[in-house]
């Protein structure tokens, strides 16, 4: 129970990192980014990659950072011409495109079959110390990057990223450069996501194809819907709230002698009802976000 408990509080740290990412994004600047799981996706690769090199896992961290970013900048001057729905559909596409190139590149993803043999941060320190020091860095990070966030967010940076999601011509009108906003803002997104995926690479030690489907990007849509998009706290209540339904149906599988399949539907089915109660009596999140009024 104890080993359960550390694991799904790793998790769930790790998916925070994403969702504060995906959250300045699509939450602050209002950028619609289906394709998000790919700067995960490159920031695990980065590290299986550096570490089959013989690099440090900082070193990978950092190699993984950079390429989102990179990604990131031309994710950003996509499209110029694009509407916000096109744009979106062609980040999915970007991230498909990725996936495939993974699996089919042997010689540097090891293809459909991964990276293995990625070693795990503590991994001198034995059980259950590893495990506890992997968690202590995972919450260190999400606490840091959260706090980070909040205060790019109600500052001058995250006043004009909500400016231009609300009033992008009035943006213009007053001086900014709505392309360079959204690449920083995209930029900044991918470097905590990318972070994220390193760490989820040394956690799991392996990583492959799968990290980059497209439903690993819904899921994180999920959480800031549920908690509330644009809201630091919100992101953070809505990958708690996630990951415990996630938790909780191996026990009511146990309970209720359920078949696996059975549970799967049954924890999709789940999530898909509390978004659902979500939309309907809480459309703005459990913890909206809130704007400051003019007097």
């Amino acid at each position: 129970m104890f080993d359960f408990l550390i694991s799904t509080l790793t998790i769930a740290g790790i998916y925070g990192l994403m969702a504060l990412g995906l959250n300045l994004q699509a939450g602050v600047s209002g950028l619609l980014n289906f394709g998000h799981i790919a700067f995960a996706g490159i920031g695990a690769y980065a590290t299986g990659i550096a570490v089959q090199a013989g690099w440090s896992p900082l070193a990978g961290a950092a190699l993984g950072v950079l390429a989102a970013m990179l990604l990131g900048w031309c994710v950003a001057r996509l499209g110029r011409q694009l509407g916000a729905d096109y744009w979106g559909i062609a980040t999915l596409a970007i991230a498909e495109i990725l996936r495939t190139v993974a699996t089919n590149e042997d010689w540097l993803t090891g293809g459909a079959n991964g990276i293995s043999g990625i070693p795990s941060l503590f991994d001198g320190l034995g059980r259950p110390w590893s495990a506890l020091a992997f968690l202590g860095v995972v919450l260190a990070a999400v606490a840091l990057f959260a706090l980070l966030a909040r205060r790019l967010a109600n500052g001058r940076f995250g006043r004009a990223l909500r400016l231009m999601r609300e009033e992008p011509q009035l943006a213009v009108c007053m001086g900014y450069d709505l392309r360079q906003l959204k690449s920083h803002a995209i930029m900044t997104g991918a470097a905590v996501t990318a972070l994220g995926g390193s760490l989820y690479a040394h956690y799991m030690s392996f990583v492959g194809p799968d990290y980059m489907v497209a439903s690993e990007t819904f899921l994180l849509w999920t959480m800031l819907m549920i908690g509330g998009l644009g809201n630091t706290a919100g992101v953070l209540v809505g990958v708690v709230l996630v990951q415990s339904a996630y938790a909780l149906v191996p026990f009511a599988k146990d309970y209720f002698h359920f078949s696996s399949d059975l549970a799967g539907a049954l924890r999709l089915g789940l999530i898909g009802a509390i978004l659902l109660a979500c939309l309907l009596w809480r459309s703005q999140g459990l913890v909206p976000e809130k704007l400051r009024k003019m007097p």
